[in-house]
């Protein structure tokens, strides 16, 4: 069974943003997040971006199993999960490779 891309987006919490908005977004998450933990000096342009958009996904993931959905909800919603997001995983990636503040 092949899923629609508006089924997956919409379960994963990026629904109503294309995928152009996913990339602006993804990089400025990741960029905050890297700068809130600390990580900047050993983040390029393009491992804030996937680490932007992997936080997005996970915040997404996260909201929906607390049965919130974002979709819809706007670019301000979308950043701010994608951001508590990349910081989780800047947080997990920091603890399994040792590397602290």
């Amino acid at each position: 069974m092949q899923l629609s891309s508006a089924v997956v987006e919409a379960n994963l919490g990026f629904g109503g943003i294309g995928w152009i908005a996913w990339i602006v977004i993804g990089g400025i998450a990741g960029w905050l997040a890297s700068k809130i933990m600390g990580t900047d000096a050993q983040q390029g342009l393009l491992l804030n971006i996937v680490v932007g958009i992997i936080g997005g996904v996970i915040g997404g993931i996260v909201l929906r199993f607390l049965g919130v959905s974002t979709a819809g909800a706007g670019w301000i919603l979308t950043l701010l999960t994608a951001l508590a997001g990349a910081c989780a995983l800047l947080f997990v990636v920091g603890l399994v490779t040792g590397r602290r503040r």
